[in-house]
Order: C-alpha cells, then sequence, then structure tokens
C-alpha cells in the first residue's frame, strides 16, 4: 500500500489509511453491539496481513478482543508466530492482555487512537511496553483519536440508552 517514497507526508498518509481500515472494523464490530474496537497489522512492506474486530458478546469469549483476532491472522499468513517487522494499528489502546500478545507476538510498532483510562496499558494505567521483556516496540498514541473517541463515546451512550440509564455523556 506504500507509495515507495519516505517522504513524511506519506508515512503519515499511510498510518491514517491503516487507521481508518481499523476504525471500518470497529464500525462492523459496533454494527453487531460488540464495543467498537478494530485492529489491523501490516507486514514490513506495507500490506495488512492481520485484521481483527471485537467479538466478546458474540463469541461469549474474554480474549475475543480484536487484537487477539488480528494477530492470529497475521501470524497465520507470517507462518510463523513471530510478527517482527509488522506495525499494528488499533483504535482504542490495549489492555494488559493485548498489550502482552502485541509484547510476545514481538510487533515493533503499535499506533492506537483513543486512550483508554480503565485498562489501558500503553500509558494510561501502566505501560507495560516499558518493562523489561527483551522486546522493545514502538509506542505511538493519538492517531485518528478523536475519530476514534468518538466513535466509541456514541456506541456506549447509545448501549446506556437502550438500557435506561440515559444518555449521559
Amino acid at each position: 500500500m506504500g507509495c515507495g517514497c519516505y517522504s513524511h507526508w506519506c508515512l503519515i498518509m499511510n498510518h491514517e489509511q491503516y487507521m481508518k481500515m481499523a476504525l471500518e472494523l470497529a464500525r462492523e464490530a459496533a454494527d453487531d453491539n460488540e464495543a467498537p474496537v478494530g485492529c489491523v497489522i501490516v507486514d514490513a512492506g506495507g500490506m495488512v496481513v492481520g485484521r481483527g474486530r471485537n467479538r466478546r458478546e458474540k463469541e461469549k469469549n474474554a480474549t475475543a478482543h480484536a487484537e487477539i483476532e488480528a494477530i492470529s491472522e497475521a501470524c497465520k499468513a507470517a507462518g510463523d508466530w513471530r510478527l517482527q517487522g509488522c506495525s499494528m494499528y488499533v483504535t482504542l489502546e490495549p489492555c494488559p492482555m493485548c498489550a502482552g500478545a502485541a509484547i510476545m507476538s514481538r510487533i515493533e510498532k503499535l499506533f492506537y487512537g483513543a486512550t483508554d483510562k480503565m485498562t489501558g496499558s500503553c500509558g494510561s494505567i501502566i505501560n507495560l511496553f516499558m518493562e523489561p521483556y527483551g522486546q522493545s516496540t514502538q509506542i505511538t498514541g493519538g492517531l485518528l483519536a478523536d475519530e476514534c473517541s468518538a466513535l466509541l463515546s456514541a456506541f456506549f451512550r447509545n448501549l446506556r440508552a437502550e438500557n435506561g440509564f440515559g444518555a449521559q455523556t
């Protein structure tokens, strides 16, 4: 998907394009009454090798997070559990489980949109990526943060309204 150049503009455009793919997956999750979180994993050449979205409610599985699904698909595509050289784009700051999975799969770069003040493990609660696991992952937060946050806020506002808790913001 990359244009082959290394200018700052092209790299930013590609990052945004990948996050927009993750946002589309998040919208699919919301349409399926799941928390709207989406994730894509891109290899070193810019090819999307893994996609995922939340499916916890549908699967009745606590581990059915977008990042776990995307990592599983990327490992199958790579034919290896090591995803060295890969970048992860996820609409919400990963929880401890997903941060750990990114570390253990050796994701090189992680880009997230919205921060998660309840379970965020890239700095909001804890930064697991700062621990000495023998793997270094570069973290960049805030990519399309407003769009990612708005999607999450609207979903949970509608969920509260449907459950009789009012449409509080």
